[in-house]
């Protein structure tokens, strides 16, 4: 695995599938701009349905490249064990493939404003608010990134890889993916499966770290199975590593609210906008630095060359603040994932502020 981040550029998820369709429907009458992006969400997944094909049969077919088919192949042994070991039934999903033709399933548009690290959201129907725009075409994302950074947004776009339509669809193996070394692979389908098994509507948070805390749980499973003492010590160094990029991530936040709380004069843009500027240099010094106690691993060198403005950040914030509470909830359950995934539903019935109380108090018991 390159990173317990969701691999930076390649997993800032979604999973809007029929949610889009639908809300084609429901949000008619609400402006052409509306009915427009639902229009294009509906044709894209409409693109995925027409494409795919049953794993087996690409298999069977004589055109497929071996090592297509040999990932293929995987994916039914990573689908079996999720069942068998997770809890995780793929109720007939990632049988089927699908070729788009292009590296990314869609594009996420993320934005905050320019001195709040809070993140714009967005409503959807069934999932309720979300902290990001999904986009099926490339130029779409940027047009609309465009228009909300002349707005006076942060922005950030990223491509996505895969997604889950949570039960609406059966998703199949996109090319997007199927190249992925056989971790990331198993990472993903484990993450995006637990979605399936537990989500909130409108808590982004909470499902993004969830889904991550047990997909890495997940691997550690697999590699007991399947791996080595050298493929088990890279994996926890790799975790390891992550850890800590999300820590010096985290370390910059309280400084940037900071600036931020202050009022803001009539004349104070430039020096609150030279006062940002010198946060997120100090943040690329830290990462060399860190980087370099690695021993020259450069997993997120592309994403500390973007601009690390509030929206980027808070797309790490999100997948990954909560996960050390999933991961001791975990560990208090002793690795029984059935009770696990009880305790967090439970902790899901509360309202959303009491919810993240407790899962706080959770995360503050996790070993540092």
């Amino acid at each position: 695995m390159s990173g317990a981040l969701g691999k930076a550029g390649r997993s800032l998820r979604t999973w809007l599938g029929l949610v889009l369709l639908l809300g084609c429907c429901l949000e008619v009458g609400l402006g052409c701009r509306t009915a427009r992006y639902y229009a294009q969400a509906a044709r894209g997944q409409a693109q995925i349905l027409r494409r795919q094909r049953p794993i087996r049969a690409v298999i069977a077919d004589p055109a497929t490249p071996p090592e297509l088919g040999a990932k293929l192949q995987l994916v039914l042994e990573l689908t079996r064990f999720a069942e068998t070991n997770l809890g995780l039934p793929s109720k007939g999903n990632y049988l089927a493939y699908a070729d788009l033709g292009r590296p990314f399933a869609v594009w996420n548009v993320y934005a905050a404003p320019e001195f709040d690290l809070k993140p714009k959201s967005w409503w959807y129907p069934l999932v309720g608010r979300l902290d990001y725009r999904g986009y099926f075409s490339e130029a779409q994302a940027r047009d609309y990134a465009a228009q909300l950074k002349a707005q006076g947004y942060d922005v950030h776009l990223g491509g996505v890889t895969a997604y889950s339509t949570l039960g609406w669809f059966k998703d199949p193996v996109l090319n997007t993916f199927i190249t992925d070394p056989e971790l990331d692979l198993a990472e993903l389908l484990f993450h995006e499966l637990t979605h399936r098994r537990l989500f909130l509507s409108g808590d982004t948070d909470f499902n993004e770290a969830l889904a991550t805390a047990v997909a890495e749980e997940g691997v550690r499973r697999w590699l007991h199975h399947h791996g080595t003492p050298e493929s088990r010590r890279l994996f926890e160094e790799d975790l390891r590593r992550s850890d800590e990029f999300v820590a010096l991530l985290a370390q910059a936040r309280p400084r940037l609210e900071q600036i931020y709380a202050r009022p803001l004069t009539a004349n104070g843009l430039p020096e609150r906008r030279r006062e940002k500027a010198a946060i997120q240099d100090s943040l690329r010094k830290d990462y060399a630095r860190l980087r370099a106690q690695w021993g020259g691993k450069d997993h997120y060198d592309r994403w500390f060359a973007q601009s690390l403005n509030n929206a980027q950040l808070n797309t790490i914030d999100t997948y990954h603040r909560l996960v050390p509470a999933f991961r001791e909830l975990i560990r208090e359950r002793h690795g029984n994932l059935e009770a696990f995934f009880k305790e967090a539903r439970t902790i899901g019935r509360k309202q959303k502020a009491p919810r993240h109380a407790e899962l706080e108090k959770w995360r503050q018991r996790a070993p540092h």
